[in-house]
């Protein structure tokens, strides 16, 4: 098993370049089964997350094959309405492909997905509403069974939480329903519009972008399209935040930074020095104050974006307090950063933090994707030699971070 060995403290400088947003291809490759025409995919991130899902779609009968930066899908070779447990296990996204396979084929077969332990995160949104649209969902020795004989129907499907998972199956779902799907407190998140832009550049008809009601009126047939998706706003954030942690000079390239708005509000609000462009942030030395923070779907603070946080207030100028109102377990993170020496108090859903602490190396381990971002920028912090295990959490969602962290001037190295 392999392991991350950071050493610190240090400062970091240069530029470091944003790749693609996972959260955002996820589901788009997901879309690729609703159409028999070619869809070409660039800059796919190299990522544990993403290798999965194009294992998941060739095990369906796709046909997947690379162009230099571009992967081309065929899916006119579908031959499979089942994704099975064994891939399905590892990556909860596995279930976006509920929606596309029912839309085209009228029946699939789902395993109930895995992922990260942050959460329960139930998937009967999803089922309930796509039973709405005449589908009929059996549960059946751990696999979701979905069949529509006569194929969907349009219809007002008003979402009891706004999820962005069950948003994004609803609006695959509805491509080629008959008559107009609305979906209701929808989610809002930048990856969201991405997939809707997505279908509509496959002649998909879906308006309602950017808001809280998505509407999606049922087309017949699907063309051929080219796509890249947005730059991943958790990846800049981590990096961003990096920075601010390090008190260091760095600029975070190749996203819009209007996908972090609320973080970036927020950093400002606590004395960072950070400059705003068009598709970068600069950020400079800063002295921080303590923050409140509680997470909230787009375009509230994110969850994605809180372990991170927790690591940047262990060393800012007084106490903060922070607030996780969107997974019941992604507190993980904390008492590894309690090995490193942060002072911690968990009270239920929120952590009390006292600042600032000067960071000691120590062992500590991986307990999901974020959690393990907010350990390496601790490490970076930390005085002396800082021993990461379980990277492979860190691989799910971060392209070539040990790379793009040694670009920066960090002392990190992965070792086996």
């Amino acid at each position: 098993m392999q392991k991350l060995v950071v050493k610190g403290p240090v400062k970091l400088t240069g530029e470091v370049s944003i790749s693609r947003a996972k959260n955002a291809y996820l589901p788009i490759l997901a879309a690729v089964l609703l159409t028999d025409k070619k869809v070409r995919l660039k800059n796919l991130p190299d990522l544990r997350d993403i290798r999965t899902m194009l294992k998941l779609l060739g095990n369906l009968g796709v046909t997947i094959t690379k162009e230099g930066d571009t992967t081309v899908f065929d899916a006119s070779t579908l031959n499979s309405h089942e994704a099975t447990y064994d891939l399905v296990k590892t990556m909860r996204a596995s279930i976006f492909v509920l929606g596309p396979l029912l839309a085209r084929l009228n029946k699939a077969k789902v395993s109930l997905p895995g992922g990260c332990a942050i959460g329960t995160r139930p998937i009967d949104i999803h089922l309930s509403n796509l039973e709405k649209m005449g589908a009929k969902i059996d549960l059946n020795a751990g696999y979701v069974e979905a069949i529509s004989n006569d194929g969907l129907v349009g219809t007002k499907l008003p979402l009891s939480f706004p999820s962005v998972g069950a948003t994004e199956n609803l609006m695959m779902a509805g491509v080629f329903a008959k008559g107009t799907t609305v979906i209701e407190n929808a989610a809002m998140e930048p990856e969201i519009d991405d997939l809707a832009n997505f279908l509509n550049s496959m002649g998909a008809k879906v308006s309602g972008i950017g808001t809280s009601k998505i509407i999606v009126e049922g087309v017949e047939e699907l063309f051929e399209t080219d796509y890249e998706a947005i730059g991943d706003r958790i990846e800049a954030a981590t990096y961003i935040i990096a920075g601010l942690m390090t008190k260091s000079s760095i600029k975070v390239t190749n996203f819009n930074p209007e996908h972090l708005e609320f973080v970036i509000d927020k950093l400002k609000e606590m004395g960072g020095n950070i400059e705003v462009g068009k598709d970068f942030v600069n950020v400079e030395p800063s002295e921080l104050n303590g923050a409140k923070i509680e997470t909230a779907p787009f375009p509230g603070f994110p969850t994605d974006v809180q372990a991170q946080m927790v690591a940047l207030l262990t060393q800012v100028n007084g106490n903060s307090f922070v607030k996780e109102n969107i997974f019941e377990n992604r507190f993980m993170h904390v008492p590894e950063l309690m090995r490193l020496g942060a002072k911690i108090t968990q009270e239920g859903k929120a952590v009390f933090i006292e600042a600032p602490i000067q960071l000691k190396a120590a062992p500590v381990m991986c307990t999901d994707l974020r959690a393990s971002a907010a350990l390496v920028i601790a490490a970076l912090c930390a005085e002396g030699e800082t021993v990461i295990d379980r990277i492979y959490h860190l691989e799910r969602g971060y392209e070539k971070l040990t790379a793009k962290l040694q670009g920066l001037g960090a002392n990190i190295e992965k070792v086996d």
